[in-house]
């Protein structure tokens, strides 16, 4: 056996056994069903290192993508780690973006356009030429929806029917045809300002490759082998591009986990992992089910959550089904959802999973607070091993203020990014000025390292054994001049937030100590691209959504309860059964505790109506004691009048007494309209909605309908009435003020 042989036996030690069957098959397809936690990308990473090894392919002919810059950044440093540095992990945007750049002024001729960060500002001028008034939140939902179109490869004229045949409802209270309209608008202002957008990229890019056979040609010369990371959240437009990197071969693998598709809203498909197999013959299935990240506790679960799901129209058994019958293939798959792999733990046993029933949504904060805190105190986690998960950014804002009251340190997941900060960016610059002036000292020669692509900075260059021991020393002085002390300040508000900021570079210089500072600098910077930002210490505050792709030794998972998660707008059957995908994706993001709450009502300031328990998790909640639900809704209904007092008080110091008058007289309506249908008042509206259209008192239909609760439906059926009631009100403090 040769040495390079030798070498590429030794890298398979490192895997499991499944992991080996992935790693060792370097040619043809291959279509990796990959659990939470089971080691994915070790294995995808071995993948590449094990084929160089052996010289099935030059690492130079890779590309791996995935879909966000953090996980390329992580899968390219492994990839360095094994010495296959050569091979290239980017995103889908970052790679498309490389190759239109360069092929450019062939393909189209002159200067690419401009690429824009955001839409906003572009989809705010469209809505003002159709018309249509947007606010930030409304913008925001526009641009997603432009988002969804352009992935799905429907375009302004195509959006009406594909919209109608799938049930979805455009944003804003808008018809289909005012949605294609401004869709049209976006893309004639995009026109004006000569610029293009992410999805632009892509777009553009399969146009080149299908019109230009030469520079096809040329792409698929320099990539041979592809890897696709987290392959359940490909859209079709991806999918179309990779189809066309591709051309006849089939030298590609996927990596995915039906059990974690949350993204259908955005334009994700699963199916095409599901129907991987079909489409490229002979593709071997792999299943990845040990579990390293969470206990037994957690990972049964997780499993019960998935046993529970309804029939899905993804099939793994079919992608199986079409593998090569060399018994090789996927084991028949177990979950009740067909392609969801059943985990199985490789844990030591832990704690038993938690089950919380609160009072409120205060009680319920102060509660998860309350026990961060004793896990603290005790010394069985620290505050960045701690995250609180929560279906939708509303949530976020009363847990945030009963940590601030514990006195807990937090950082909210999905704000603004660490390196955007102000005091990180005058960090870095005190930083950088430094370097910049101890390489000059030194007579280095040095460049700003900028890459060509997407992604962002070059690797620092390896580092000297030794390098400056001063370095923790030379942080801590210039991040001073910044605001940096010793000593942490007291409170836990915003001076607090920016302290721990300025202390997690000190922490990262501390584990880096063996850097120069000029190499620190460069470390920075790539992590700054990568948005790879040091740990902060402070329990972690994100959406469920967000929180894909991390994990936390300690995470309590609040709000589970109906309308919640599920959220209300889960209407259909498929939109429920993606709800209970995020819910399997909050649960594995546990190592060692989980515990899983709810509350029975609103907190202060907002209706105090009564909730039920998900019923994501029937079967599996345990049994509540009879006395302490008792007990509860005691306390509950004790409370009652004394917060709805509290309510209105809040409410018309916001919006004065017109708006309170506005809200009695719909309260009023509401409940003849619920006595009519024989019905309980809160079918026709809930009271916080009631509350939003007495406080915003809308003149049109149009108006009316973007307020949140108002759906077509009920626009139809109660529009006409409830402008006549703010008519009539109107009138009648007009008359008033003249007399």
């Amino acid at each position: 056996m040769t040495d390079s042989m030798m070498e590429a036996e030794r890298l398979l030690d490192a895997l499991d056994e499944d992991q080996r069957r992935v790693a060792q098959q370097v040619r043809g397809p291959m279509a990796v069903l990959a659990g939470a936690g089971t080691g994915k990308t070790r294995a995808i990473t071995y993948r590449i290192a094990y084929g160089a090894a052996t010289g099935a392919y030059d690492p130079v002919s890779v590309l791996a993508v995935t879909f966000t810059q953090r996980a390329a950044a992580e899968m390219r440093q492994r990839l360095r780690d094994l010495g296959v540095a050569a091979a290239q992990a980017r995103t889908f945007h970052s790679a498309a973006l490389r190759q239109l750049t360069y092929f450019w002024e062939t393909g189209f001729g002159g200067r690419r356009p401009d690429l824009i960060e955001h839409k906003a500002s572009l989809v705010a001028s469209a809505a003002a030429r159709c018309g249509i008034r947007a606010d930030k939140t409304t913008v925001r939902d526009l641009a997603a929806e432009i988002e969804w179109s352009k992935v799905s490869i429907v375009d302004a004229e195509r959006y009406a029917p594909v919209a109608r045949r799938q049930g979805r409802i455009p944003p804003a209270g808008l018809e289909h045809s005012e949605f294609a309209r401004l869709f049209d608008a976006y893309e004639e202002a995009k026109m004006d300002r000569a610029v293009i957008d992410f999805e632009d990229v892509l777009i553009l890019m399969c146009g080149l490759m299908e019109t230009r056979e030469d520079i096809a040609r040329h792409i698929r010369s320099q990539y041979r082998n592809f890897v696709v990371d987290e392959y359940q959240d490909v859209s079709a437009l991806q999918q179309r591009l990779l189809d066309l990197w591709l051309g006849e071969r089939h030298d590609v693998c996927v990596v995915g986990d039906v059990a974690q598709t949350i993204y259908s809203f955005a334009g994700a498909d699963a199916s095409y992992l599901a129907r991987f197999a079909q489409r490229h013959p002979g593709t071997r299935v792999v299943e990845l089910t040990r579990d390293y990240r969470s206990t037994p506790q957690i990972v049964s679960i997780a499993n019960r959550v998935m046993e529970r799901a309804g029939r899905s129209r993804l099939s793994a058994g079919t992608a199986a089904s079409g593998a090569s019958g060399d018994g090789s293939g996927a084991r028949p798959s177990t979950g009740a959802m067909a392609g969801a792999v059943r985990l199985v733990s490789q844990r030591p046993s832990g704690a038993a999973v938690a089950f919380r029933t609160y009072s409120d949504d205060m009680e319920e904060a102060a509660g998860v607070a309350q026990r961060i805190a004793a896990l603290v105190k005790s010394r069985d986690a620290s505050l960045h091993s701690c995250a609180i998960l929560y279906r939708t950014n509303s949530q976020s804002e009363v847990f945030e203020t009963a940590l601030s009251q514990a006195g807990l340190s937090f950082v909210v997941q999905g704000g603004k990014r660490f390196f955007e900060r102000e005091e990180v960016k005058r960090a870095m610059l005190v930083l950088r000025r430094e370097a910049t002036a101890q390489r000059r000292h030194d007579g280095e020669d040095f460049t700003d390292g900028a890459d060509d692509g997407a992604d962002g900075a070059h690797a620092p260059d390896s580092v000297d054994a030794g390098g400056d021991t001063g370095l923790v020393d030379t942080v801590k002085e210039q991040l001073a001049l910044v605001g940096w002390s010793p000593d942490a300040p007291q409170n836990a508000g915003a001076e607090r937030e920016r302290w721990d900021n300025l202390n997690a570079l000190v922490s990262l210089a501390e584990e880096r100590a063996h850097l120069t500072l000029p190499k620190f600098v460069d470390e920075l910077g790539e992590r700054s691209v990568a948005q790879a930002a040091p740990t902060v210490d402070g329990v972690t505050l994100s959406t469920l959504h967000a929180a894909k792709g991390l994990e936390w030794d300690n995470v309590f998972l609040v709000g589970a309860s109906e309308g919640l998660l599920p959220i209300s707008l889960a209407a259909t059957a498929q939109a429920r059964e993606e709800e209970r995908r995020l819910l399997y994706v909050g649960l594995t993001r546990a190592r060692d505790r989980l515990e899983v709450s709810w509350s029975r009502s609103r907190g202060t300031g907002r209706s105090h109506k009564n909730r039920s328990r998900t019923s994501l998790l029937d079967g599996i909640w345990p049994r509540e004691d009879k006395s302490a639900r008792s007990a509860s809704r005691s306390r509950a209904r004790s409370s009652q009048p004394r917060r709805k007092a509290d309510d209105m008080e809040a409410f018309e110091h916001e919006f004065g007494p017109q708006a309170v008058a506005a809200f009695e007289a719909l309260k009023h309506w509401r409940l003849e309209q619920a006595h009519a249908q024989s019905k309980p008042a809160f079918t026709v509206f809930v009271d916080s909605t009631l509350r939003d259209i007495a406080s915003a008192r809308p003149k049109t239909l149009r108006q009316l309908g973007v307020i949140r609760g108002v759906g077509p439906v009920k626009l139809d059926a109660y529009g006409p009435q409830i402008l006549a009631i703010l008519r009539g009100l109107d009138d009648a403090e007009s008359d008033g003020a003249s007399k």
